[in-house]
């Protein structure tokens, strides 16, 4: 007699028995050294913003060395202008804007302040921010760096690398709370603008409260701002790509440079524009922003720019 090797109704296999309780799960991101500080020259930072000694992680050590930042190290796009790639690691930020005397955007500018923070002692958090200005009212992409910086347990937000229009000192995250910073008024709120929780930075100029960026309030590591840097800089309708963007804070004045139009605003309420031809741009770099180009850098940025302006 044959036996049926394919029965209709094979055997359901039994289920194993239940585990019990799962145990509390391990930390699933065990790396530490998030902001690589001990790769910073600490001195040479902080020589390149006039200052010294071994500064403790105070309220008063980030708002000297916030302030001093923006004062010291321009904003700016030009690497993109000259065909060269933007690198994110903190030897190459110290080479770019403390050694060659440079500037950069906000991941080049916030990560090198946040290499100097954690190296000083504070502990960090980074944040994404999508930025209101000029826009309509539809939604932008969340690809702004800055900081959430705890002092004495209480949080600041910090971001040098905004290029003008943003904040000169740290802000507490207060909801409703503003401050003038220098003559500079700036207002931050909490909202629920996508979920129950963002902030929304306000600055006042012109006769009006301006919306500068929002942010959610769930951070971000400093590996995800590699991923939004790369659309910045790759992507063919970045403004970063499309046009040349200088700025520097310094006291009462904010210079700013888009394309061949030099700004300057002062906490007066005075200001001027004037528009630049490209033989002077060089020359404005130098004497304003502190920017110095050799020769062939300045040509191909002049030349960038007038392609920008037939376009």
């Amino acid at each position: 007699m044959r036996t049926n090797e394919h029965p209709e109704h094979p055997e359901e296999p039994v289920p194993a028995k239940p585990p019990g309780p799962a145990p509390a799960p391990e930390r699933v991101l065990t790396e530490r050294d998030l902001w690589h500080g001990t790769d910073l020259d600490l001195d040479a930072y902080l020589a390149r913003l006039g200052l010294s000694g071994e500064p403790p992680p105070t309220l008063g050590t980030l708002t000297a060395v916030h302030r001093a930042h923006l004062a010291a190290i321009p904003f700016e796009n030009l690497q993109l202008l000259l065909g060269r790639p933007v690198p994110l690691d903190v030897p190459s930020l110290t080479d770019k804007m403390v050694h060659q005397r440079r500037g950069g955007y906000c991941y080049e500018q916030n990560l090198l302040l946040a290499a100097a923070l954690d190296r000083i002692g504070f502990t960090l958090t980074a944040f994404t921010a999508r930025v209101l200005v000029g826009g309509d009212g539809r939604p932008r992409p969340s690809t702004h760096a800055l900081l959430r910086v705890l002092v004495d347990g209480e949080p600041w937000l910090a971001d040098v690398g905004f290029g003008g229009g943003g904040l000169v000192e740290p802000l507490p995250f207060v909801d409703g709370h503003q401050v003038s910073q220098g003559g500079w008024n700036l207002r931050l709120d909490r909202v629920s603008e996508i979920g129950d929780e963002e902030w929304l930075l306000r600055g006042f100029a012109g006769g009006r409260w301006r919306n500068l960026y929002l942010f959610a309030a769930a951070g971000v590591l400093p590996q995800d701002y590699a991923v939004y840097s790369h659309y910045l800089t790759t992507h063919p309708r970045s403004p970063f790509r499309n046009r040349l963007m200088v700025a520097r804070s310094v006291g009462g004045t904010r210079y700013a440079l888009n394309d061949t139009t030099l700004s300057v605003e002062r906490v007066d309420g005075t200001g001027e524009t004037r528009e630049l031809t490209p033989g002077e741009m060089g020359t404005v770099l130098h004497e304003v922003f502190g920017i110095a180009l050799d020769q062939e850098e300045r040509r191909t940025v002049e030349g960038r720019v007038r392609e920008f302006l037939e376009a």
